[in-house]
């Protein structure tokens, strides 16, 4: 009898939790999420996960703010469940974006649409296109920051057909070395991350590379926590969930600054 009312004093708190997200979203029902598969990640979200119908920033850590290349990669994974859904529409200034490296990290080519804009402006215009075309099951633009105006944009062009939004910052071209991307205080997005990489362990057989892996801090929530962890890509096929949380190496809640990262005791 316990367990039982445990579990749906649990689940009562979840409902809560997200017709919250769904009234700070500006919505009248529940938001549907993707979720990580994990209880240390998921639990930060106020809904049990990354909540769609919402656009989040993906930041870059150190010399990632001008490549982009470890946020792409987890951003690449991230969207690998969404693909059976619809089609995902990257927008970018540069023409780098590796499409073989997403394909090698089991997200289909096909599924993949391609925009080169020619400035900011024009990435967040296509952007809020994409998340307002039917089809679009998610949207990735690669810019500095939109101003709170054109976040509340993209916010209404991911209301309007329930898309994911992904804005990747990256420095532009002709950026000073060590200038972090420009942020805007009190962003309209749901959530911050911050995306860097991380050295991968052994393979089971000691042969070749480990899975890649990233070092990942979710920096603000509207209505969550943050935390940090360290993730690694799950092959497809392994589960529905692209990303495995690396245990002996996860800190639920951020470190202070000061004391930089924690391994879990």
């Amino acid at each position: 009898m316990e367990c039982e009312m445990a579990g749906s004093r649990e689940a009562r708190l979840a409902a809560l939790r997200g017709r919250i997200a769904a009234i700070e979203a500006g919505t009248r029902t529940p938001t549907p999420v993707l979720p990580f598969g994990d209880r240390a990640i998921d639990g930060c979200f106020p809904g049990g996960g990354l909540p769609l119908g919402a656009w989040h920033e993906v930041v870059g850590a150190g010399l990632e703010g001008e490549t982009g290349a470890a946020p792409a990669a987890f951003v690449g994974l991230l969207l690998r469940p969404l693909v059976t859904t619809g089609v995902v529409v990257w927008v970018a200034r540069r023409s780098d974006l590796f499409a073989p490296g997403l394909a090698g990290l089991g997200f289909p080519a096909g599924r993949l649409i391609q925009v080169r804009a020619r400035d900011e402006a024009e990435v967040l215009s296509v952007l809020e296109d994409a998340l307002s075309t039917e089809g679009v099951a998610a949207a990735v633009g690669e810019a500095e920051a939109p101003d709170l105006t054109a976040g509340r944009r993209l916010q209404l062009a991911c209301e309007k057909r329930g898309g994911l939004g992904l804005l990747l910052h990256r420095r532009p071209y002709g950026g000073r070395a060590g200038e972090g991307p420009r942020t805007v205080s009190g962003s309209a997005s749901f959530s911050r991350w911050r995306v860097g990489p991380q050295p991968s362990g052994a393979p089971p057989d000691d042969i070749g590379l480990g899975p890649p892996r990233w070092r990942v801090e979710l920096e603000r929530c509207r209505g969550g926590r943050s935390g940090g962890w360290i993730l690694e890509a799950q092959e497809a096929g392994h589960g529905p969930h692209p990303f495995r949380l690396v245990p002996q190496l996860a800190d639920h809640d951020v470190a202070p600054a000061e004391s930089g990262w924690r391994k879990a005791g």
